[in-house]
């Protein structure tokens, strides 16, 4: 668990943007955080969706299949959403240290430069033109088995820019060429592009330690520290942020968090994976979900008991996220 001090949970919820202002679009939600965890694909949808005013599953598929967000690795060695003008710096930034971090197992697979650079220039080739491909597809375009290979060879192509998301096909995902989804971009290096991801995380995150932002961005301590100076942020004690405003809900407020979302996994001490149900910021259970033809069925399990205003704020979160799916709820209370 992240330790913050409860003073600061009404900060970081109002930053999170789950409280207070929400975003009209995905794709304003992720150009404020810079990045958002995205290897869960159907979760990461309503990690958007939960930050805005109202958008549907269907708006975020829209934003995504349009490339208004694109889907690849970055910052870590895991997929995150980004806004396509951003996609680039971020690599820049961050790719060399993710590349480091998967050499050992590159090596056990047979993986080499000259083997990364063919397989590059061959899903290159196949994907000019506008065409996507499904991983299955660029496979046998590589020659390789949809395996552990196969896998790293993707991930090389999304850090060396080559390739990003496509729109899906059904629901199979695919990929583009990154050239072709992702217009050009002014070149952001060194000093400003840490200035600016430090912006996009403290804006967001905060109030977090510095450690929480090396953990999140992948960088160093030192170019973390280095990122923060740039920044100027202020800080209260070991803690720092870029807005010090606190949300002030008029009564409590309940959040069904997806797993992987960025309230859960973007600090170092955090690392609570699957749904989470939030009360006021503070964790008391998990839930899940039930699909039917036309309902949802969410049933929670809570380690606090709710009184009647908490019972009606889960009703609202629980009601939220099925018109998110446009069906209808039905709750397990």
């Amino acid at each position: 668990m992240n330790r913050v001090s409860p003073n600061f949970m009404p900060v970081r919820l109002r930053n999170q943007r789950l409280a207070g202002t929400r975003f009209r679009t995905a794709a304003e939600v992720v150009g404020w955080f810079g990045a958002v965890q995205a290897q869960d694909y159907g979760a990461a949808k309503w990690a958007l969706a939960l930050r805005t005013k109202g958008a549907r599953e269907s708006d975020v598929e829209t934003a995504f299949a349009t490339g208004a967000i694109v889907r690849t690795h970055v910052l870590r060695p895991t997929w995150h959403f980004v806004l396509p003008e951003d996609l680039r710096w971020m690599l820049a930034l961050t790719a060399p240290r993710v590349k480091r971090a998967m050499a050992y197992y590159d090596r056990k697979l047979g993986l080499d430069g000259r083997t990364v650079a063919r397989s590059n220039d061959a899903m290159a080739k196949a994907l000019s033109g506008g065409r996507q491909l499904t991983r299955a597809e660029l496979a046998a375009v590589v020659d390789e088995g949809d395996g552990q290979r196969m896998g790293h060879l993707l991930m090389h192509a999304e850090l060396d820019a080559v390739i990003c998301s496509g729109p899906r096909r059904a629901k199979q995902l695919t990929h583009a060429l990154v050239t072709e989804r992702c217009l050009p971009a002014p070149s952001i290096q060194g000093d400003e592009a840490l200035q600016r991801l430090a912006v996009r995380y403290f804006q967001s995150h905060g109030p977090a330690r510095l450690h929480d932002f090396a953990w999140w961005s992948g960088l160093t301590l030192a170019e973390a520290r280095r990122a923060v100076e740039i920044a100027r942020l202020g800080s209260r004690g070991d803690f720092w942020s870029v807005s010090w405003t606190p949300a002030r809900p008029s009564g409590p407020v309940v959040h069904l968090l997806p797993s992987f979302d960025e309230f859960l996994v973007a600090y170092k001490e955090r690392r609570e994976l699957s749904p989470t149900v939030l009360l006021n910021g503070k964790a008391i259970g998990n839930w899940r979900r039930t699909l039917a033809k036309d309902c949802v069925a969410v049933e929670t399990r809570l380690s606090v008991n709710l009184d009647g205003a908490g019972k009606r704020a889960l009703k609202a979160a629980i009601d939220r996220f099925a018109t998110y799916l446009g069906l209808s709820a039905v709750a397990d209370w």
